[in-house]
């Protein structure tokens, strides 16, 4: 069964609402930025809108979301603009705060420490609960790759926690 995404405001609301946060999340994952997540945020729904793509169940859906938000992400990480300009500071990662729990809510800025290669692994492992062969499917890479991945990640977060623990 496909579904076809409608013009209408209403249809785009729905799959907004439904949609919203982890984009959102996925937005900031990459660029680190809350007004640099908010604007591919939107950017990534007007794609959705223009293009119009047909979808065959919801997750086709979620998974195109995720791979048009992980490539206009690096689109915008590539653009000289953004290699150029200075941070003026960082902000809290955007939630749901009914579903994250304090434990999840204090790993986010160990996770965030992370190169994007792990990060990204991370966060839809944990974050969003896809396997590791969807993972590979929507990154174009080998399921061992994103299982390295994984591990190392792992291992770097368990690293960057202990040393901020020894800190304190």
């Amino acid at each position: 069964m496909e579904v076809q995404l409608k013009h209408t405001e209403q249809a785009i609301g729905e799959i907004i609402a439904e949609h919203a946060d982890m984009v959102l999340r996925l937005c900031y994952v990459h660029l680190r930025n809350k007004a640099d997540a908010e604007d591919a945020f939107q950017e990534v729904f007007m794609k959705l809108y223009e293009k119009s793509p047909t979808f065959h169940d919801k997750e086709h859906l979620k998974a195109w979301l995720i791979t048009c938000t992980t490539n206009h992400c690096k689109n915008k990480l590539r653009s000289y603009w953004h290699r150029k300009r200075v941070d003026i500071g960082d902000v809290a990662i955007p939630e749901r705060a009914s579903d994250v729990n304090k434990e999840e809510h204090s790993l986010i800025p160990y996770v965030l420490a992370l190169s994007l290669k792990y990060r990204l692994v991370i966060y839809l492992y944990y974050y969003e609960g896809y396997s590791l062969r969807d993972i590979a499917q929507m990154m174009k890479a080998n399921e061992a790759t994103i299982r390295t991945r994984l591990s190392r990640g792992r291992e770097q977060l368990k690293l960057t926690i202990e040393h901020g623990r020894n800190q304190l």
